[in-house]
């Protein structure tokens, strides 16, 4: 075969050959996405939360599926589990845990100083040993602080404008976690000049729930006021029901308690942190470090009222009240 020749049917066969050669490139990296949610899988709102959380990050260019991959592990408010789903997330060596709430955050540090961890709605991460300080973390953990202490000292105040004659209060705090006991003593320091008592009530199973509680409906005045926590998430709707029980008109941390029945919620919006931990997260799979980025406070806030608990216990919601609320229920 003359040179021409051979030259001429070998550039047909790279032509020809040309998508095989496209197909040969390198695919695009599939990144891990680590998930320890303290709730159960069947918990409703956990499941939005984590939806609010993909559709960010989807928008951000990162497909379940395509680019990313997302290892969930659900512990239901067992510690044993949350350490057990801790050490499992870790062992896949993801590119980055998203860890919701206080409970789970502590395990997957201690399984951990190298993977980056997002947290959300954790409330004194400082306090608790996760970041060195809010401004810069210098560590392989940050994110979005559910509230600062002092919100604590407002759900006394509502709790007082709704009921005047309220004296006595029981605090359902997890005095397990750092977060438990600086809501408490936070409430504390605001009840003196409220003319209140404050009660506290560990949040551990259904049945020392009621019997604390059901100890103090025993007196008049009462009142009681669920703090966060991821138990308190758990025993949500127990909760609600225990305070309809005893006739005790409650303050909750967040709206699922109002939607679920609970009488007056005030506290961040917390499907927004899930948003704006999935920002967090596009900023890490881009190479920045949780070292580097702060950790930042709520945005918005919302109160939301359930007006058919407030009827079915005798209430009437001041005016006041009603025109700052960002949801009423009827």
């Amino acid at each position: 075969m003359r040179r021409r020749d051979f030259l001429g049917v070998l550039g047909g066969a790279v032509a020809i050959g040309s998508p095989l050669a496209a197909l040969a490139e390198p695919a695009e990296r599939v990144r891990v996405i680590g998930i320890l949610m303290p709730l159960a899988s069947s918990d409703a709102n956990g499941q939005a939360r984590l939806a609010a959380f993909q559709q960010e990050l989807q928008r951000l260019g990162w497909i379940d599926g395509r680019n990313l991959r997302i290892e969930t592990r659900w512990s239901g408010g067992s510690p044993d589990d949350v350490r057990k789903y801790a050490a499992d997330l870790v062992t896949l060596v993801p590119d980055v845990i998203l860890g919701p709430g206080t409970a789970p955050v502590g395990p997957l540090l201690q399984a951990t100083r190298t993977v980056p961890i997002v947290f959300v709605h954790v409330v004194d991460p400082v306090g608790a040993g996760f970041v060195n300080s809010l401004a810069r973390p210098d560590g392989n953990a940050t994110g979005f602080i559910q509230f600062e202490y002092g919100i604590s000292g407002k759900w006394l105040e509502l709790l007082k404008q709704i009921v005047p004659e309220i004296k006595r209060v029981a605090v359902v705090r997890d005095a397990a976690v750092s977060s438990g006991t600086g809501q408490f003593g936070a409430i504390q320091s605001a009840a003196p000049s409220l003319g209140v008592e404050t009660t506290p009530v560990n949040v551990r199973d259904d049945r020392e729930i009621e019997r604390d509680i059901a100890t103090f409906a025993r007196s008049p005045n009462g009142g009681l006021i669920v703090t966060a926590s991821a138990l308190a998430a758990v025993h949500r709707d127990f909760l609600v029901t225990v305070a309809a029980r005893y006739k005790l008109p409650a303050v909750y941390y967040e709206r699922n308690f109002v939607a679920g029945g609970g009488l007056i919620s005030y506290g961040p919006d917390l499907i927004d942190q899930y948003r704006r931990a999935a920002g967090y997260v596009d900023r890490i799979l881009k190479g920045e470090k949780p070292a580097d980025l702060p950790v930042q406070a709520p945005i918005r806030y919302e109160t939301a009222i359930n007006l058919k608990t407030a009827k079915a216990m005798g209430l009437t919601i001041p005016p006041s009240v009603l025109a700052r609320a960002d949801e009423v229920m009827e």
